[in-house]
């Protein structure tokens, strides 16, 4: 393939599929998991500071700077491994420390991490998990442990990938705040797999907090939601009555409309991360393979009871918010009409008025011309007689009767050449 030319991004995405590898873990040993964010729904993470801040940890370690570029990293701090990850949205660091330590579940696996470091995160905390790996698959042995380590309401335990594992946990955070999970695997469990249970726990943990905060979303915004849904409902109950005025019902309907296309563009964001997260818990707790364990709930029957109503939840609150987009809409298309049907009532009373106006201009005009017939005729009348005045002691004719024979000829005369002239206007 000498003669060919790779695509710009050909290394990098063949790179991408082998970019977060899963951790080695050799039971016995501990595992301290957290995630924080910088981010919100407005602005991404600060990708810089959050790698200033990694960088500051490995020189607490005097370890090397990985390249610019890589957004993971897994290596040696002192006695533990760590790895750090970069998301879309958060940060997580994986602490994995040889050893079950002095206590269970005592916090001190979290001592890797210098106390001024944590102290300067550049974030917020989303969660933190400590884990507890043991050699151990004597089922009286972990019931005795559960029964002390978890509360019995919410532990979730099962077997895992074959019976390669028992994992458990309670998702209730300890006096430390962090939650606690167990995992007892045999001797024939490798380490890989280990890492891989380890690490697939922790991912439910972080995917199943992120989507909690689409159900926060969503109930802050149900109480606004309820606002405009009776809003709108009096906003089309107005639409039918007649007393109120078109304008004023558009005024309201722009102002909810407003107020729903804010909303959405404020959690869209958010819920459509919710639906992605929560896809992905489902996905990790699939490749778990579980198994019962001693009649005790699953981890996948736990998010069933749990998790799976608050992400309807937010699909509930998604839908609706859509729902009363949609109606918004009709309603525009309702009030439009309205406008339309007053509108089209306005031009019908316009023409009608000018039909009438016309009408009595005409009657006017009528009656004008019926008034310039007379005074023209008075007029001409008048100037007739002067020039037959003179000849009616001739003809033997008193001026009364020439008066009275001369009137006829001349308002028929005037009135033909009105006629004439208002017929050569048309024309």
């Amino acid at each position: 393939m000498e003669h060919m030319t790779d695509h710009p991004s050909r290394t990098e995405t063949a790179a991408e599929l082998h970019a977060r590898p899963f951790p080695t873990v050799s039971a016995p040993a501990r595992a301290a998991f957290f995630a924080y964010t910088s981010s919100t729904d407005e602005g991404g993470r600060d990708e810089s500071a959050d790698r200033a801040h990694f960088l500051r940890l490995l020189d607490c370690y005097g370890v090397p700077h990985p390249s610019d570029k890589l957004t993971h990293f897994f290596g040696q701090l002192g006695a533990a491994w760590v790895k750090w990850e970069c998301h879309t949205e958060f940060v997580t660091y994986t602490v994995i420390i040889n050893g079950l330590g002095d206590l269970a579940f005592d916090g001190s696996d979290f001592a890797v991490f210098p106390p001024d470091w944590q102290a300067e995160m550049p974030g917020k905390i989303l969660t933190s998990t400590s884990l507890r790996i043991e050699l151990d698959l004597d089922i009286s042995r972990i019931k005795d442990k559960l029964s002390s380590w978890f509360e019995r309401e919410s532990l979730a335990v099962s077997r895992v990938l074959d019976n390669a594992a028992v994992i458990a946990g309670d998702y209730r955070a300890d006096s430390n705040g962090h939650l606690r999970f167990a995992v007892f695997v045999p001797e024939s469990t490798g380490r890989r797999r280990v890492g891989r249970i380890v690490q697939r726990l922790n991912e439910i943990e972080i995917y199943k907090t992120m989507s909690m905060l689409g159900l926060m979303r969503s109930r802050s915004l149900s109480a606004e939601l309820n606002t405009v849904d009776v809003n709108l409902s009096a906003l089309v109950a107005n639409l039918a009555d007649d007393r109120v005025l078109a304008e004023d019902n558009l005024h309201g309907l722009l102002q909810l409309s407003a107020d729903l296309e804010g909303h959405s563009a404020a959690v869209a964001y958010r819920f459509a991360a919710t639906k992605a997260y929560s896809a992905i818990v489902a996905q990790r707790i699939e490749v778990l393979r579980e198994g019962q364990f001693e009649g005790r709930q699953t981890f996948r029957e736990f998010m069933m009871r749990r998790f799976d109503p608050a992400m309807r939840t937010v699909q509930a609150c998604d839908g609706r918010l859509q729902d009363l987009i949609s109606r918004a809409i009709r309603t525009g298309d309702l009030l439009r009409t309205r406008v339309d049907v007053e509108r089209q009532s306005q031009s019908q009373n316009l023409l009608s008025s000018m039909n009438r106006r016309a009408d009595a201009q005409l009657q006017l005009q009528k009656t004008v011309e019926g008034l310039s017939i007379v005074a023209i005729s008075y007029y001409a009348t008048g100037l007739t007689l002067y020039v037959l005045a003179p000849f009616s002691d001739f003809i033997g004719v008193s001026k009364g009767i020439l008066t009275a024979a001369i009137v006829p000829v001349v308002v028929g005369l005037v009135y033909l050449a009105l006629r004439r002239i208002r017929k050569g206007f048309r024309n």
